[in-house]
């Protein structure tokens, strides 16, 4: 999942384009995109067009992941939204601004709740990934907790949120990537994924390519795109490069042929097990692509 694109949920006449997009996933808001007087016309959107033959056609043709943020805990809006968008098609609920881990305990509690009342067509049952925000200080600091859940398929960075209201430099490079490998860090001591937080500045396409970059080197799946224009460069970013690719295949066919040592030198640097590990992610990756 290189690119997940943002499309509001009152935004219909966009439905259609963004599935046919380039983006490997869509990201369909209930929240901040949604004014609070339209939260209910966004609700009953989603429940129309995940209810229709032509969003599951165009989800098979096109390969989309489905994502959909719903409104927070407390927001009054939360078991409404799940009723709504806890149908076949829908792959990953995007939980924000949880910020312990008695938060997600709580979230899980309700979505498992509407996930046995759901309707089911053909005997498939709904169970969601869940994708929880960081996005608060205190999210930061619990987030290998939040991670721990066994529900939780993954962490999102939520940049503005954390920066914004603190006066701290969004765009600041060694602020993004104290925070980044902060997060990547505590996904992975729970063997989740890490995804990237949206890059606001449309205007600045290089900008948002340097951030994605830095993503990738953190460990991040992919970036969070909030304009097409930004989808490809996503997808370029996260795609193994070919020289990554040549060096992947060098150091597998290597360990093949390695039946001596745990620890082996190749072109003049140390191989072994994590570095193995690394080479096979890649490959694998370009196999899913």
């Amino acid at each position: 999942m290189r690119s997940k694109l943002f499309v509001p949920a009152t935004r219909t006449d966009f439905f259609e384009k963004a599935l046919r997009s380039k983006a490997d996933a869509i990201s369909f808001d209930l929240e901040d995109a949604v004014l609070d007087y339209r939260k209910l016309e966004a609700r009953e959107n989603l429940a129309t067009y995940f209810s229709s033959a032509e969003f599951l056609q165009l989800k098979a043709e096109n390969k989309k992941t489905i994502i959909v943020r719903i409104n927070p805990l407390d927001s009054g809006h939360l078991e409404q939204d799940l009723v709504a968008i806890c149908k076949v098609g829908v792959d990953i609920v995007n939980i924000p601004k949880s910020n312990t881990e008695a938060d997600i305990f709580r979230f899980v509690e309700i979505l498992t709740a509407v996930e046995k009342k759901a309707p089911v067509t053909q005997g498939a049952s709904i169970e969601l990934k869940v994708l929880a925000n960081i996005e608060s200080p205190s999210a930061l600091i619990n987030a290998a907790k939040i991670a721990s859940h066994p529900r939780v398929w993954g962490l999102q960075l939520g940049l503005g949120d954390l920066f914004e209201p603190r006066g701290i430099e969004r765009y600041e490079p060694i602020n993004v990537h104290h925070v980044m490998l902060s997060m990547s860090l505590a996904a992975g001591a729970y063997n989740k994924i890490a995804y990237d937080s949206a890059f606001t500045n449309v205007a600045d396409p290089e900008g948002f390519r340097a951030e994605a970059i830095q993503a990738k080197k953190a460990g991040f799946l992919g970036k969070t795109c909030i304009h097409p224009n930004q989808v490809e460069i996503a997808n370029a970013v996260f795609s193994p490069s070919e020289a990554e690719i040549q060096w992947a295949n060098k150091v597998l066919a290597s360990a093949q042929e390695n039946m001596v040592n745990g620890a082996y030198m190749l072109d003049g640097k140390m191989i072994d097990a994590p570095f193995i590990a690394r080479a096979q992610s890649i490959l694998d990756s370009v196999r899913s692509s």
